[in-house]
């Protein structure tokens, strides 16, 4: 019997691959008050999924290929005329909406809505956790690679361009990692939970973090704690798996909020 024979362990497996992919992503979002923005580019993805089942492409690339269009094309509209907060209103409920009508008309086709709107962590294979783990291996050398960049331009766009970065191609690489996320993480917890992961526990690292970096790596943990927290409690408590994951990351940022107001 081999190791990933187990629906248990492939399910930690790509929960925990989710989790370390999305702990630094998560903490740039945090840190730029981009929530909001992982929303829409996680909601307008069910596009992707419509678009897979149409021309009879992976799952992944799909919600790939449509997460990258979505966040690109509002990062390109931003400011001109529009409220970014608008825009990411539009492209986050008008995405998901044309995405569930859309799947509607494919015909042939039976899939179970569910599974991609709130996750079925439970039912990853062994293919889906070679494209998590790909996707979070990837994510990570991406932000390693841009790490000092990314933190300047985060920290102040003037001294990022006075230091000769280019603050516009530095976001299109935290454009770029996100969609990537969305992408691998849509079967661990679904559309509608991917910006709780990405948020979360980034939230609950910054009050316990001094650096940068330490914030990062106390959000893989919460991340990881997250994970197999609400497996445990999906399994002996019968409940759903991913926004069970997404309660225990819940509950990890209020004791970091609570210890840090008795600190």
């Amino acid at each position: 019997m081999s190791f990933l024979d187990s629906f248990l362990v492939r399910a930690a497996l790509a929960g925990i691959g989710v989790a370390l992919a999305a702990a630094p992503l998560g903490c740039f979002v945090v840190w730029r008050r981009m929530a909001y923005f992982g929303d829409a580019t996680a909601h307008a993805s069910i596009l992707g999924v419509a678009l897979a089942l149409a021309l009879n492409l992976p799952i992944f690339a799909g919600t790939l290929l449509v997460a990258l269009a979505v966040a690109v094309a509002i990062s390109r509209l931003a400011g001109r005329g529009h409220g970014s907060d608008t825009l990411l209103g539009v492209a986050a409920h008008g995405g998901l909406a044309i995405g569930l009508v859309a799947v509607s008309f494919i015909e042939g086709v039976r899939i179970d809505m569910m599974a991609f709107l709130f996750g079925d962590i439970l039912a990853v294979g062994r293919t889906d956790l070679a494209v998590i783990w790909g996707g979070a291996i990837l994510v990570l050398a991406l932000l390693r690679w841009r790490w000092s960049a990314l933190m300047i331009s985060t920290l102040n766009q003037d001294l990022a361009a006075a230091a000769g970065l280019n603050p516009r191609r530095e976001q299109l690489i935290l454009t770029l990692a996100l969609a990537l996320v969305v992408a691998v993480a849509i079967k661990v917890v679904g559309i509608l939970l991917i910006g709780a992961l990405l948020v979360i526990p980034a939230a609950a690292a910054r009050p316990l973090a001094k650096t940068p970096e330490h914030m990062a790596l106390v959000a893989a943990g919460v991340g990881i704690f997250a994970t197999l927290g609400g497996l445990t409690a999906a399994w002996h408590l019968d409940t759903p798996a991913g926004p069970s994951m997404v309660t225990v990351a819940t509950l990890a940022f209020l004791i970091a909020q609570i210890g840090k107001g008795r600190a």
